[in-house]
């Protein structure tokens, strides 16, 4: 299963919900059984009186979360291409219900977002009521690499960011560092990476009968204040204005063609975002555009609907399979794109993946609002 739970006893009888990830050697990525022992865990403790708050973390220095455990997935793609595998239909399902509890947990929940957050990971991350980043934090959506799209609520926290930085980020796969997460809205407290024993030992002595908010900001800040001597610099609110101007453009492929621009630049950041693109999935960058644009006026539970028929309509599709059979089976580095040209997708192609992939109601229907 590859998650550990416990429960560390606090003042009055209640306790602190502690849940890690425990896949170091994977970077603890997500698999299925994860994704439900998570879902099953949180669910008793969002009903359990006696637990006051949450913390999810993950084992090991390198990462809290470096993404969804897709190689099983994409096995299951393969020997059934051109339909949804019923791995694919539980395992997208179940990580979106999961991301929309986090995003409306009815107790304090803290993410302990150290290392590697990435994909599945940042849609851990960014429900949470609490997002810590540390200094070795590193946030990414980097499905452009492998034919998928940036799921897990992408949707919704890349549209609230500002100008053109979400669809950049979605397109180029760039690293978030903390001073940037915090800047954008992307993590709410910066602590160091040996901080957290202290946190969960200040966690157990607040009285959570009385002012219990006031005691945790005041614990965070306290700890916070230890640390801001050590938070990086910015590295892409700097750029913004040049990256607001660059993606002033009216499509997928012209925004593909501004960034590969990049690609000689003497900005070495902005160099290795062009060169990320112009070797990532075509299909993507158009899903990117297409999906950002649908999800302006969505609902938290209307993204997640609309991400669901995406990620099933990919299972679909070739170039997932792809992707991840040249990035993380046999690791050539060489995908074959069905679609190597952005100009030549047909708009027809894009608009099917977002169709429903599946007979009646909607599967996520239930996730409101």
């Amino acid at each position: 299963m590859n998650v550990q739970f416990e429960q560390r006893p606090s003042l009055h009888g209640y306790q602190i919900g502690i849940a890690t990830l425990d896949s170091a050697k994977s970077l603890n990525a997500l698999s299925l059984p994860m994704i439900e022992a998570l879902w099953q865990q949180l669910s008793t403790w969002a009903n359990d009186d006696t637990i006051c708050a949450v913390v999810l973390r993950g084992d090991g220095a390198k990462a809290f979360c470096a993404g969804g455990d897709v190689v099983d997935l994409v096995h299951a793609c393969r020997a059934e291409p051109g339909s949804v595998p019923n791995l694919a239909a539980r395992f997208f399902a179940d990580e979106y219900r999961l991301d929309h509890l986090i995003h409306t947990y009815p107790k304090p929940f803290i993410c302990w977002a150290h290392g590697y957050v990435m994909g599945g990971g940042m849609g851990l991350m960014q429900g949470a009521s609490t997002r810590i980043v540390t200094p070795s934090t590193r946030l990414a959506m980097p499905e452009i690499s492998i034919g998928l799209f940036p799921d897990v609520g992408g949707s919704w926290f890349l549209t609230r960011l500002p100008g053109k930085l979400g669809l950049f980020l979605a397109l180029t796969a760039a690293h978030i560092n903390a001073a940037d997460a915090l800047a954008l809205n992307l993590a709410d407290r910066f602590l160091l990476d040996e901080q957290l024993d202290a946190l969960l030992a200040g966690l157990v002595q607040i009285n959570w009968q009385e002012r219990a908010n006031e005691q945790l900001i005041s614990l965070l800040q306290a700890l916070e204040h230890e640390a801001r001597s050590q938070l990086p610099d910015t590295q892409w609110l700097p750029r913004q204005t040049q990256i607001n101007q660059l993606l002033d453009v009216p499509d997928a492929a012209s925004a593909w063609d501004a960034i590969a621009t990049l690609v000689d630049s003497d900005d070495n950041l902005l160099a290795r975002a062009g060169k990320t693109l112009v070797n990532g999935c075509p299909l993507t960058a158009a899903l990117v555009w297409a999906q950002l644009e649908h999800a302006k006026h969505l609902s938290l539970g209307g993204v997640f609907r609309m991400e669901y028929a995406m990620a099933l309509n990919c299972c679909r599709h070739p170039e997932f399979a792809e992707g991840v059979r040249a990035r993380l089976i046999d690791k050539d580095q060489q995908p074959a794109w069905h679609w190597p040209d952005i100009h030549s997708i047909p708009a027809a192609v894009v608009e099917a993946h977002f169709a429903s992939a599946w007979q009646g109601a909607h599967p996520l229907a239930e996730l409101t609002p």
